[in-house]
């Protein structure tokens, strides 16, 4: 069976369960309120117990999934088994392991799937195997005429109406981000007091939530997304930012960079590392991104060296156009081919 990620979270308590549930897509929210939706549903039924196994790489081993089936449960009936796979390819020996199951599915055993990453290339005999004894969801990214609608569904779930323009203006301002239009959405929840939302109420209560701030210009840049980057900076210029000010919170990120990709050069624990540096798996997909663009660790080190160059020109102790040379690193991280824009190419 294939539901979106929206049916799946609406299905009340009294559906039964399904023996396995693959969630998986681009769309970090959706993938997320889904698999809550399950967890919801696994409470509700009384399954307390909980295992999670992290399948983020070459090194993992499917044989501790698969003992995992056929252990007895420890403290109730039955239990939920998560396997979250980042990349949504487990492998010819996650895949026979998934397929096993699914043949046989332990009774005690509910196995919910989540993946980050998802196409037509993914959906080879395992997911077809899913499908046929459990459910299938894949959050796609939404696109940008799809947006009012997924908007204005997500405001009547929370009692909330909205006339067309003021939906309209809503995925103006949210620019695509879905986290921050369900923000905005649940704060007004709180604030709307009931009264149908037209423009000028729309724009009183919801802040700019499109503006150009550093986090979202570094998630843009770590994601691969170069003319949003473009954008972006010229609306921090615009509005009267300071290079210096963004400097501390991009040399950071790229020194956060630079230590994942030591540790995936030597082929570590990545998924493990980013916890340790407080990267919580739904901020992971942009840094697995840049990693697969730059996986060299020279790289990220002049990545680092460059913006240490950008931070003096902005604070007046070396020579250039802060602004230009800001560009052109952020360009090189989001884009490998842009990598000779750099002064030292």
């Amino acid at each position: 069976m294939e539901l979106r990620p929206e049916q799946l979270a609406g299905q009340g308590a009294d559906t039964a369960l399904a023996p396995v549930y693959l969630i998986a897509g681009p769309e970090t929210l959706r993938v997320l309120e889904a698999a809550d939706a399950v967890r919801a549903r696994a409470r509700a039924a009384g399954i307390d117990e909980r295992e999670v196994f992290d399948a983020d790489g070459r090194d993992f081993d499917w044989n501790q999934l698969d003992a995992s089936f056929h252990a007895p449960s420890l403290f109730s009936a039955r239990r939920l088994v998560e396997v979250r796979l980042p990349s949504g390819k487990p492998g010819k020996d996650g895949g026979e392991v998934i397929s096993q199951f699914c043949a046989n599915p332990a009774p005690d055993v509910i196995l919910m799937i989540t993946a980050n990453e998802w196409s037509k290339a993914h959906q080879g005999k395992w997911a077809e195997a899913v499908g046929r004894v459990g459910v299938l969801s894949v959050a796609w990214a939404i696109k940008p005429h799809e947006l009012p609608d997924w908007i204005e569904r997500r405001l009547r779930s929370r009692g909330l109406r909205a006339e067309p323009a003021a939906v309209q203006r809503l995925a103006e301002r949210v620019e695509g981000n879905l986290l921050a239009a369900a923000q905005e959405i649940d704060k007004l929840a709180l604030l709307a007091d009931g009264q149908t939302l037209d423009v000028e109420r729309m724009e009183s209560l919801v802040a700019d939530a499109a503006r150009y701030d550093v986090f979202r210009l570094v998630e843009s840049t770590f994601s691969g997304q170069p003319q949003a980057v473009l954008r972006m900076l010229a609306g921090l210029r615009g509005e009267g930012e300071a290079v210096a000010a963004l400097m501390p919170i991009v040399i950071r990120e790229l020194l956060a960079g630079a230590g994942l990709a030591r540790v995936q050069a030597r082929g570590g624990n990545l998924a493990a590392e980013m916890k340790s540096r407080g990267i919580w798996e739904s901020r992971q997909a942009p840094y697995k991104r840049a990693l697969q663009r730059h996986p060299e660790g020279k790289r990220w080190e002049r990545f680092v060296a460059e913006a240490g160059l950008v931070d003096r020109i902005a604070k007046g102790r070396a020579d250039g156009d802060a602004w230009l040379a800001l560009e052109r690193l952020l360009v090189a991280v989001a884009e490998a081919r842009a990598v000779r824009l750099l002064a030292r190419a």
